[in-house]
């Protein structure tokens, strides 16, 4: 009998090792990716464990998610691994050093058995906005987030990681902190255009896309754009142009309202390919699993376009060389 079809979610983990637990429920509904946090890293050697682990159980292509973004948002931090500036550490620099940065950043994510980056942030940095994105962006400018987003892209796809841009169409409006709320964006929609334009810009780059668990008035007065099939259907995938991996952000934060299995549910049924939750409690896991579908050919063909790109991309890397480039630009602009 073939092994049960990979459900459209990537899922956490509970700990610094995989259970028996959770290895009796992957290997009956198998995820199509995991995601790690800070509470599944020790050090490199326990990382590396970790990943060869999963990927014995399910498979060598498994996607292993991570968010290193530098500044505020790291999981692989001092002292095993190197500190990493935020993004907005480059407004105004060349892309080279971005490219740079994000490469040594793939490298040592890479490194460690974990292949899928979410960053970089495409979000803008506005004044007035909730602190949460902040120095997580590059700029206000929509040309110089995208400008500066493109070249961490492939700076990661450079080191051998599928870049994660987010959170689309766009977190820099929001007052209150996804994480803890539910956002309203009142901004009509050829304001909303101008927080779309880096990612239209990046539709092509051969990333995944994060959704953002924000509530467009604009766009869906019912829905957050995770959940919303207007948003998704009508605005990342038409008027964004975006066409490829599509993962909603973690489904188990306070914006959302839901059992787990319901909301990724929902997630699927808005034209997400993939659902996330991050929480690595097994009975919420199991209950996310439980309600996903198999994932669809065509998210399937996606996952490997973004590998594909990244395999014409990959190439041989300096570390030393890249960063003096980089503490070189970084210097300069201080």
């Amino acid at each position: 009998m073939p092994p049960p079809r990979a459900r459209a979610a990537v899922v956490g983990l509970a700990g610094p090792e995989l259970t028996a637990e959770e290895a009796a429920l992957f290997r009956a509904a198998p995820p199509a990716g995991l995601i790690l946090f800070a509470r599944n890293i020790r050090d490199p050697e326990q990382l590396r464990r970790l990943t060869a682990a999963a990927r014995d159980l399910l498979g060598e292509a498994l996607p292993i998610l991570v968010d290193q973004e530098g500044g505020r948002v790291a999981r692989l931090c001092p002292p095993h691994w190197p500190a990493f500036p935020p993004a907005a550490a480059f407004e105004g620099l060349p892309e080279e050093a971005a490219r740079a940065n994000a490469a040594l950043l793939g490298l040592a994510c890479r490194e460690a058995g974990l292949d899928v980056v979410c960053a970089p942030c495409l979000d803008l940095r506005l004044p007035g906005a909730h602190g949460v994105i902040g120095d997580r962006a590059f700029a206000a400018a929509p040309a110089e987030v995208a400008r500066l987003g493109r070249a961490w892209a492939e700076g990661l796809q450079q080191a051998g990681c599928v870049p994660v841009i987010k959170h689309i169409p766009g977190h820099g409006r929001a007052l209150a902190d996804s994480h803890l709320e539910l956002p309203r964006v009142a901004a009509p929609r050829d304001v909303l255009a101008e927080d779309c334009a880096p990612f239209a810009a990046l539709a092509d780059a051969g990333a995944w896309a994060m959704t953002a668990h924000i509530l467009y008035e604009a766009l869906d007065p019912e829905r957050p754009a995770t959940l919303s099939p207007l948003v998704v259907e009508r605005v990342i995938r038409r008027a964004i142009g975006f066409r490829g991996v599509l993962i909603s952000d973690d489904l188990a934060m306070r914006a959302l309202q839901g059992a787990p299995g319901a909301l990724a549910r929902q997630a699927i049924a808005a034209g997400c390919d993939l659902a996330l939750h991050c929480t690595g409690a097994i009975g919420e896991t199991a209950a996310v699993l439980a309600e996903c579908p198999p994932l669809s050919d065509a998210a399937e063909a996606r996952m490997e376009e973004a590998r594909a790109r990244v395999a014409a991309l990959r190439r041989p890397l300096d570390a030393r060389a890249l960063a003096e480039l980089r503490d070189a630009q970084l210097a300069a602009a201080a």
